[in-house]
């Protein structure tokens, strides 16, 4: 049994993409942070030598040139340091933010302290157990460049989630423009064909000498009342369709019956309903169109003999249509697949069946149509919930 695999191809698409995608973020991610810590390696050497020039501005004579090392001190533009004496207090700042620090007073202690979480001090021993420390943290631009990666593909991610959603609505909507002209035009290519068969009907019943003739019209009209019938389905569709209070039971047993006559007869198909009389609004020629594609589907599952049952019951303001079947059953990774355009098990055909009893039910009717319960082997149980 052939499967067409439309969509395991387009997720196998997706899948290589995303693949393609995250080792793209996981290199920029990597080549980031190394470049990262080649920079955290750099401001830790421009500190080291900021502690080493404090420690000799300590130890300087009045006849030292100091301009060199004051300048070493002024070169540090970007981290922000703080430098204690051995009981904590603050003797000198650089790199922070100057309204921050008068508006409060507590600013400089608050950082500090956040900088004694982070890392070690460095230690400067400016004179026989006499110490001063550096605390320091990494620059603004260092922390930029360590989230750089992770804000750029978030954009990214968004303006491609972004255009994704747009050009799925744009073509969900061609596609349904496609889906209703074609459908028009089926029946509008119908009616022609229709309208004659109808003519030949009554010229044939004039001919009331013929019993052969007479014999067949009653066949022949069934014939012409199903193109009818088609005709009319394929009219609704891409329009919104007159809603109309209907007896569940009666809709399905026509369905029902129709598809009994064609399947064959080591499989048997039962409605149970309640005692009650359940009512929905619904369309029905559409519904039992629904009705008729689950239906088939489920003969399609069915291989030689078995059973299929279609149970109808309310919840309140919800009814319910399950409709079960003995068949091979459907393995939890495909119970969303199955309503999907061209998904299909059988060699031939073109997967529209469930796709359309699907866009019936929820876009004309409002209503929900799932796989309730399935496992290979098992059989399936489908389910449509409409408003009562």
């Amino acid at each position: 049994m052939a499967v067409i695999n439309i969509y395991e191809q387009k997720n196998t698409y997706k899948l290589i993409l995303l693949v393609v995608l995250l080792l793209i973020i996981a290199a920029s991610i990597l080549y980031t942070n190394y470049l990262a810590r080649r920079l955290a390696h750099v401001e830790r050497n421009r500190v080291e030598l900021i502690a080493d020039t404090y420690k000799r501005l300590n130890n300087a004579t009045g006849s030292e040139d100091l301009s060199f090392m004051f300048h070493i001190i002024e070169t540090n533009q970007t981290v922000p340091l703080i430098i204690t004496d051995e009981d904590g207090n603050i003797l000198w700042n650089k790199n922070f933010d100057s309204v921050k620090m008068a508006r409060d007073t507590g600013y400089l202690r608050q950082q500090l302290e956040q900088m004694k979480a982070d890392r070690k001090p460095i230690d400067i021993e400016y004179a026989p157990n006499k110490h001063q420390y550096i605390y320091y943290r990494d620059s603004y631009l260092l922390t930029q460049l360590r989230y750089f990666p992770y804000i750029q593909f978030a954009i990214i991610l968004f303006f491609l989630g972004m255009a994704y959603l747009t050009f799925s609505t744009a073509r969900r909507a061609e596609q349904n423009r496609v889906w209703a002209g074609m459908a028009k035009e089926t029946a509008h290519q119908l009616g022609t064909p229709i309208s004659a068969l109808s003519g030949w009907i009554d010229y044939m019943k004039l001919q009331e000498n013929n019993p052969a003739t007479t014999k067949l019209i009653p066949e022949v009209e069934k014939d012409i009342e199903r193109l009818e019938l088609i005709a009319q389905r394929f009219s609704k569709i891409g329009s919104a369709p007159e809603l109309i209070s209907v007896n569940l039971e009666n809709e399905i047993a026509r369905s029902v019956e129709y598809i009994r006559r064609r399947a064959s007869g080591k499989v048997s198909i039962t409605v149970h309903s309640p005692n009650e009389s359940i009512e929905a609004l619904i369309s029905p020629p559409l519904f039992e169109w629904v009705i008729e594609n689950i239906l088939k589907n489920a003969l399609d599952a069915i291989s030689g003999s078995g059973t299929i049952e279609v149970f109808i019951s309310r919840q309140g303001k919800k009814v319910f249509v399950d409709v079960k079947d003995s068949g091979k059953g459907i393995p939890s990774g495909k119970f969303k697949t199955v309503f999907r355009p061209g998904y299909s098990t059988k060699k031939r055909g073109w997967g529209l069946g469930l796709s359309l009893a699907k866009r019936i039910v929820e876009e004309f009717h409002g209503g929900k149509i799932f796989v309730k319960e399935s496992a290979p082997g098992k059989g399936t149980t489908f389910r449509i919930q409409f408003k009562s």
